[in-house]
């Protein structure tokens, strides 16, 4: 389930996983996949200085939110409307409430949810952008950086529900191990605990 994050200068946003049979994740109404936000993330801890790094990636937003959908209807089964709702008809959500856990291997379905999102999106760059003064922008948004260590963190956890059988796929670990050699201050302290 995605969760609510506080951004600078939109107020709460949401971000997170939306389908626990699919690695993707939306921050708001853009959608891009987990194992590329692991890899941008990995990529970007590796640099020394962040605020000369142009850093730009593609990713699928949809503008309308009836075209995002209705993800608490979609959940109960109620009304599959938009992009998450079609999501929900081909993977809907486990009847068993202990079924309800991020799959690890939700990057199998990467193709199937790509074409569906094609659909009623459209292909945007997303820049990451790192300021002196410490704040982070993901596209239009702006965070904090403990924010944006958040954001990381909650991937990392598999969002939640939290990853299936506390199994993590080798893309989250690796972004982790990338981060913990990283000597970049933007990324102190993410995983300190």
């Amino acid at each position: 389930m995605p969760l609510s994050f506080r951004s600078e200068n939109h107020g709460n946003i949401a971000f997170g996983f939306f389908n626990v049979e699919s690695d993707m994740l939306l921050l708001e109404n853009h959608f891009f996949f987990a194992d590329r936000f692991c890899g941008w993330i990995g990529e970007l801890s590796e640099k020394k200085d962040l605020e000369s790094v142009p850093f730009e990636q593609e990713v699928r937003v949809i503008d309308r939110p009836e075209d995002i959908g209705d993800l608490m209807g979609a959940i109960h089964g109620i009304r599959f409307t938009g992009f998450i709702g079609r999501t929900y008809e081909l993977f809907p959500f486990p009847r068993d409430p202990k079924g309800f856990k991020q799959n690890p291997e939700g990057f199998r379905t990467q193709k199937i949810v790509e074409k569906e999102i094609e659909r009623f999106s459209r292909a945007a760059a997303m820049s990451l952008v790192f300021n002196r003064d410490g704040r982070v922008w993901m596209g239009p948004y702006e965070f904090s950086t403990p924010v944006f260590h958040d954001l990381i963190r909650y991937v990392w956890q598999g969002g939640y529900p939290r990853w299936k059988d506390g199994i993590r796929p080798t893309y989250v670990r690796d972004m982790k191990g990338r981060i913990m050699k990283s000597g970049n201050r933007f990324f102190k302290g993410v995983f300190a605990s």
